[in-house]
């Protein structure tokens, strides 16, 4: 029980911990923060999620009116995330999301808290006991200081880039704070060498984010305002393991000290016995289940999954790329389309490609991308290279063929192709011709088989980090014993 708990009046000896979670409101976000819901929950603690009003609905259509009913103790909340009210249907825009959370969602944020204390006090629930949030929620940094409690902040995207970006003061002292001019796009000045730990990555790697003209540009100064509050957390957990990037790692306990490796969570996920968190889910699209039952059709190792993600956009001519060279490699697909994967309609697009490739191909709005990736008959993955995706594929032991789009994406990618050795990196002017022979190599060249032999290995030492004994395993135990019940 904290000294504000007691002061309060709260008698916390015999009833549970209770944690609140907070992801940031987007699909790539919530997922690993529900992940770690469902961890906290198997380890004794009340759970509050909680989703912004327009996420809550959304997931409302896509998993069913009462997918978020919850348990006595694992409840669903909501508060507002500031924007304006649009269509449930709609895509809501990443700065616009920043800017809004970041501005309007504290004081919510702390009625909320401040109305499940009070329940605390008619005993309908434990009082709030630590609070996890994203790391583009630090608003909940204040939170915890108003309440007297810890929080736990995770990183989810890589340490790579957590430490990558914590060095951004480190830009602005040697004058490389911001591109001059659009000219610095191609000269050397993306060639500096950026992350301690891995001598290989180049600022041009590091984040889209930085690669402006304005030093005030907003999403670069959001990027730089959460990770200076993340700092001021109780902890930061990150969903990666200690071998995966244990160079970074060793100089990012200097700047956070308080750094536990948690991953893969999905891997922690799926040791709990099973009951009724299995029905709680995240994704924001429905999806569609009958891609397992067309995978099932096809034999081991013979079918490419691509999928873009959440938030990439694309345009027309980047479609009509990956789709003839999808066509012109003869291989079998299972490819992820979006709503909102870019503008217009994807049918008259791609009309002519679907008519040419009906018998090898399969095209859907979304899926339960962790049963695809296991499949057998997944031989490999054109991914965006987000962080979710490359540790659910890394976990499955399939080799990659990249296509970052933004954000961490490019450290993700490089991470893939240079460090571990299972992924090929398509240019960013994609051409058709370049996807159908990387994907032609991924599943029948020697390069692909390297490949594939990689991954297997990055595989079992998931396997390892997330059995008893491991580190990512032990490390749940340590963050409860020295963080949040000390």
């Amino acid at each position: 029980m904290t000294q504000k708990q007691a002061e309060m009046g709260f008698n916390t000896e015999f009833v549970k911990p209770h944690a609140v979670l907070i992801p940031f409101p987007l699909q790539g976000h919530i997922n690993p923060m529900l992940q770690v819901a469902k961890i906290l929950h198997s380890k004794g603690f009340h759970i509050t999620f909680v989703n912004t009003e327009f996420n809550h609905k959304r997931l409302l259509k896509s998993r069913g009116v009462n997918a978020l009913d919850g348990l006595p103790d694992f409840q669903f909340e909501t508060i507002p995330d500031g924007l304006p009210p649009t269509d449930v249907d709609d895509t809501q825009e990443v700065p616009s999301i920043c800017d809004s959370t970041s501005k309007n969602c504290l004081v919510p944020f702390l009625n909320l808290i401040a109305k499940l204390n009070q329940s605390a006090s008619s005993g309908l629930n434990p009082p709030v006991s630590c609070i996890f949030s994203d790391g583009g929620m630090t608003f909940s940094v204040k939170a915890a200081e108003e309440f007297g409690i810890p929080v736990v902040i995770l990183w989810a995207m890589s340490a790579c880039w957590l430490l990558g970006i914590s060095r951004y003061h480190s830009l602005i002292y040697k004058g490389l704070a911001s591109i001059k001019d659009e000219s610095y796009l191609t000269n050397d000045y993306l060639d500096e060498e950026w992350v301690p730990g891995m001598k290989s990555l180049r600022l041009r790697e590091l984040t889209s984010f930085l690669h402006v003209t304005d030093p005030n540009d907003p999403l670069m100064e959001f990027l730089m305002a959460e990770v200076g509050r993340a700092s001021k957390a109780s902890a930061i957990i990150l969903n990666t393991f200690d071998e995966l990037e244990c160079n970074v790692l060793n100089n990012l306990s200097s700047v956070f000290p308080s750094t536990y490796t948690m991953g893969p969570l999905h891997m922690l996920v799926n040791q709990i016995p099973q009951n009724n968190l299995v029905s709680f889910g995240t994704n924001l699209w429905k999806e569609d289940t009958e891609c397992l039952q067309w995978l099932q059709s096809k034999e081991p190792r013979s079918v490419l999954y691509v999928n873009f993600g959440s938030t990439t956009v694309m345009s027309g001519q980047q479609i009509l790329e990956f789709a003839w060279g999808l066509a012109n490699s003869k291989k079998s697909f299972l490819w992820i389309i979006r709503p909102d994967l870019f503008e217009g309609d994807s049918g008259i697009l791609l009309s002519e490609f679907v008519n040419e490739t009906k018998n090898k191909g399969l095209i859907a709005s979304w899926c339960p991308q962790e049963q695809v990736l296991s499949h057998p008959s997944i031989a490999g993955y054109l991914t965006h290279c987000g962080w979710n995706s490359t540790m659910e594929n890394l976990s499955c032991g399939v080799p990659m063929v990249c296509w970052p789009f933004f954000a961490d994406n490019q450290v993700a990618c490089k991470l893939a192709c240079s460090e571990w050795g299972i992924g090929m990196e398509i240019d960013t002017n994609v051409k058709r011709d370049e996807v159908t022979n990387l994907v032609n190599e991924l599943m029948e060249g020697e390069k692909g088989k390297e490949m594939k032999q990689k991954a297997m290995e990055w595989k079992k030492k998931a396997e390892d980090a997330t059995g008893p004994n491991g580190s990512s395993y032990m490390n749940w135990d340590k963050l409860i014993k020295e963080v949040l019940l000390k």
